[in-house]
This record gives C-alpha cells, structure tokens and sequence, in this order.
C-alpha cells in the first residue's frame, strides 16, 4: 500500500509538473526569439535615419560597427556585411515595406528606405543560434526544477504513506498475535481517525474475547470442581463393595475419573503459558485401557479383538489425552450399540512417525449428524467423537466393509 501510495503521488506530481513545465519551455523560446529580433530591430532603426540623411560616410562607419548588417544602395552597391540581393530584400524593395522572412539560417530582417535617389534596403540575419540563446540553459533549469519538486513530492508522500501504513501494520501484528492465542496484545491507536476508531474496536474485541475466556475457564472449573463430590462418594461406595476385584475396578474408573477432572481444571485456568511437550508409548495406554474395558465387555457379551503392537510406539500426545480418546470411542461403541456386539481396536505404526489407532464394531453405524460437533442420536452430549478428534493429526469415520462403524485416528510422532 506504501508503495502504490507513493507511486500514485509521484504519478500525479509529474503530469502537474509537465501540464506546467511544457507550456513554460514553449514560452521562454518564445521570449527568446522575440528578444533577439527585437534587438535586431532596434539595430536596423538605428541605420535607417542614417540612410535618409543621405551621409555616406556615417552610414558606413554605422553599418561597419554593426555586425550581420547589410545595406543595399539603389545604385547596386554594397554597405556592410557582404551579401547578395536575395528575395527578401528585393520583395521589400518592390513593395515598399518590412518584411521578416524565416529562412534555413535563422531569420532575415528586410527594412526598405525610399529616397529621392531610389530605394535603399537594410537587411540583417538573425541566426538560429541568436533566436535559442539562453534557452538550453532555461530548459535545463526548468528541469531541474521539475525533478526537484518530483523528490520532493516522493519524500512527502513516502511520509504520508508510511503515517498510513504504519497503524495498518500494527494491527495486523496485533491481530496475528491475537489469533496466536496472545491475548495481551493492544493495538496503539494512531493514524487517522478512522484507524484509531479501528485500533479502539480492535482492543474492545480483544478484551471482550478475553472476558469471555476467563469466565468460560471459571465455569469449566466451577463444574469440574463439582464433580468431585459425587466422586468422592463413588470412591467410598466401591470400598463398601464386598467382591475385592470389583472393588478394585469401580476404584480405578474413579480415579480416572478424578484425575480427568483434575486435568479439565487445570486446562481452564492456563492462562497464555505456552502448552508443554507431551508424549507417552501408546501401546502402553492403549493396552491398558483395553484391559480395563474387556471386563465390560465380557459382561456384555461382546467379543473384544484386539491388535496391538508387541513393543513401544511413541507418539507426541499426554497419556492422559490418548486414555481419553480411547475410552470416548470405547464408551460410544459399548452406549451405542446393542450388547453382544463385536469390537476390534488396533494400533499400528504410522508412516514417518506415530501411530494408527483404529476402533471398529459390528453395529449399526454411525447416523448422518454423529460427525457434527455436539449432535448426538442417542441423548448424549455428542462430544465423544471431538474429543477423540482433538488428539489426532488426521481423524475419519466411516463403515466397515461387513457394516458397523470404523474410528481412525492417526497420531503424531514425537
């Protein structure tokens, strides 16, 4: 914008300056020639008295004195300058009057005097080099001139654009920063009146976002922290139960439970602290959590298959993230489906680093809306699959070649 700014004023001061430099360099020729024959006519009436007085004498020291001057007696003799008789001056001699006659030289002067003797013309040539003195140098002048003020226009302007363009990229950096979750920025209002009312709305919109996070973060927290109430009591009812190895399952979904909450409340108040490298083997977490879902299934009498890499496979997501996800797709499978149904989750290597997770089940399949964020045909928050969603690089759903619904997500390396 600086730049086109710039071009458009240096454009509009050249076509000012030549709309006024042109006429001015016609002009000054024009004062030029007019200046050099109006002292060559000054010259000629200075010998035409002299010529009328009828002295000789005087009139050919005069002329001698006077350079490019040529004075043509009625007896056909010469005074002056040499030269011969050309048109002019016989045209000025039949005639009777002054003539001015541009030729290949310049311009020739032709002044007839009428005497008692005949008629005596006075001629003298004013050259090309004397109708352009000084003009050269004039235009010169002029174009310097006109270069001067075509500088002088480009520094104004490049001034002008860059008081512009400087709050324009200011709130460009503002609002990069604003969209790098750098809520802190502030756009400086300058400029203009209409960027500083821009720069205003712009630290209104940030602060409101900012607001509006803060008090998102102390809802999620607030909610959280409520979970654990009944947690605590779920806790204490899997200790009154009498089959220890029933005890010891209800105990472990509470404390993941518990630790999830903990993880939801320490997510909302992170303020603008930049998000730690996280990393886990997930053959381990998802070995884990299978285990604890085959207990399920086998309660269900769902066939659980599983495909699981023998040796660690790193991926770049926190363990806890990963169990998430794997329990969501896991849960979704077991409320969605009837019992009896079977699943398959399989882990592989992905290409270039991280892991493939797949989970697939015999079911019904997946309803038109499952994919659409908070939508849900069973009465469920429809979250499951974003939350799966969130931890992947690449995420697909879609049916299985027998039918049933098929989860792929593929984690990134670390």
């Amino acid at each position: 914008m600086r730049k086109r700014l710039t071009l458009l004023v240096a454009g509009t001061t050249l076509l000012v300056l030549l709309a006024f430099l042109i006429p001015m360099g016609v002009l000054v020729r024009q004062v030029a020639a007019d200046r050099a024959l109006s002292r060559a006519d000054d010259v000629v009436q200075t010998i035409v008295p002299l010529v009328g007085a009828g002295d000789l004498n005087a009139l050919r020291l005069t002329v001698t004195a006077q350079p490019g001057v040529t004075v043509f007696l009625p007896d056909g003799s010469v005074l002056g300058a040499p030269a011969v008789p050309t048109a002019a001056v016989r045209l000025a001699a039949a005639r009777g009057r002054a003539l001015t006659v541009v030729t290949d030289d310049g311009q020739e002067l032709a002044v007839p005097v009428v005497g008692a003797g005949g008629t005596t013309v006075v001629r003298t040539l004013v050259t090309d080099a004397e109708l352009n003195r000084g003009v050269s140098r004039a235009w010169l002048i002029l174009a310097a001139l006109g270069l001067t003020l075509v500088l002088l226009g480009l520094l104004v302007a490049d001034r002008l654009a860059r008081a512009i363009t400087a709050p324009i990229t200011q709130l460009s950096e503002v609002s990069h920063r604003l969209a790098s979750a750098d809520l802190a920025a502030r756009a400086e209002p300058a400029g203009p009146r209409e960027l500083r009312e821009v720069a205003g709305a712009l630290n209104h919109l940030a602060g409101r976002i900012q607001e509006l996070l803060a008090a998102e973060r102390e809802q999620i927290a607030d909610l959280s922290h409520r979970l654990r109430t009944p947690l605590t009591a779920l806790r204490l009812e899997a200790e009154s139960l009498r089959d220890p190895e029933e005890s010891a399952r209800v105990e472990a979904a509470a404390d993941q439970v518990a630790r999830a909450v903990t993880a939801v409340i320490q997510q909302a108040r992170r303020r603008d602290a930049a998000p730690a490298a996280a990393g886990c083997d997930a053959a381990a977490v998802v070995r884990d959590r299978v285990a604890f879902w085959a207990v399920l299934a086998e309660d269900t009498g769902r066939a659980l298959r599983r495909d699981l890499p023998a040796d660690a496979l790193p991926v770049a997501v926190a363990a806890d993230d990963l169990a998430a996800a794997l329990d969501a797709l896991l849960g979704n499978v077991f409320a969605h489906t009837p019992d009896g149904t079977a699943l398959t989750v399989t882990l592989t290597a992905r290409p270039g680093g991280g892991a493939i997770l797949t989970v697939a089940d015999e079911g019904p399949g997946f309803p038109a809306s499952a994919a659409r964020r908070g939508t849900s045909g069973g009465g469920s928050t429809g979250l499951g699959l974003d939350i799966a969603r969130k931890v992947a690089v690449a995420f697909d759903t879609g049916a299985g070649d027998d039918g049933g619904a098929v989860v792929r997500l593929e984690l990134p390396g670390s």
